[in-house]
């Protein structure tokens, strides 16, 4: 069993650190569906009453951990033009992230770091991100939707939903709290690891984040086990 330093967080505050074991996006604006309850709306008519929805954000950073949410929406909630995360502006955000958190049944958020990222892969990471923000929900979900391929290990009826964040309501405030909780995150590692531009580009591949990798040399919260981290040229 390995220590995981990861960061969890629910409407009742922080947790300690526990122990467990980006691809470019493009929208086809043409493909693009409501997002709305008919996923939940299903799951109820199958029986589900606590349904939470989960989504990561940080798969495709260099820097950084990768983060989760899991957030359970009253049948009653309304909150005009919530959508996947990454169609938001920063502001946008912002006061759904406020709203969401006060409006919630639950929800939780949880990290994590870089280290167990270059150990277990990105895929598994974000899979155990989610699962331990489920872990830390004030109300067991007896129904997940999950955004993506894969479901995760938690005893209950899931279903992965491929861009769910953009047709799911519960999904889409996952996304929400979990993009402006890393956003957060990567501001305050800015101050911390000074001449990356982290505030800016999140920890993403940009032209500036490279450059600066090539003239600061990697980070200890640098994923290694990423190009272009582990390319020999940037230990130079």
């Amino acid at each position: 069993m390995h220590t995981i330093n990861c960061l969890l967080l629910n409407e009742c505050g922080y947790f300690s650190t526990c122990q467990f074991w980006h691809a470019a996006y493009t929208v086809s604006m043409a493909r693009v569906t409501k997002c709305g309850w008919a996923l939940e709306n299903a799951a109820r008519r199958r029986g589900a009453a606590r349904i939470a929805g989960l989504d990561e954000v940080g798969r495709g950073p260099i820097f950084g951990p990768v983060v989760a949410a899991a957030v359970i929406l009253p049948h009653s909630f309304r909150l005009d033009g919530l959508t996947d995360s990454k169609l938001l502006t920063e502001r946008q955000r912002e006061a759904f992230d406020a709203e969401i958190r006060v409006s919630a049944e639950a929800w939780a958020i949880a990290a994590v770091d870089t280290e167990t990222i270059d150990r277990i892969n990105i895929r598994r990471a974000s899979l155990l991100a989610m699962r331990m923000a489920v872990e830390q929900l004030a109300v067991a979900p007896d129904y997940l939707l999950i955004d993506g391929r894969d479901t995760i290990d938690w005893p209950c009826a899931q279903q992965a939903v491929v861009g769910g964040d953009a047709r799911s309501l519960s999904i889409a405030a996952a996304s929400v709290l979990a993009k402006v909780h890393r956003d957060r995150l990567l501001v305050e590692f800015d101050a911390v690891y000074p001449g990356y531009g982290l505030a800016r580009h999140k920890g993403y591949c940009s032209a500036e984040h490279i450059e600066a990798l090539k003239r600061l040399g990697p980070t200890p919260l640098h994923r290694k086990s990423f190009a272009p981290v582990a390319e020999r040229n940037l230990f130079a």
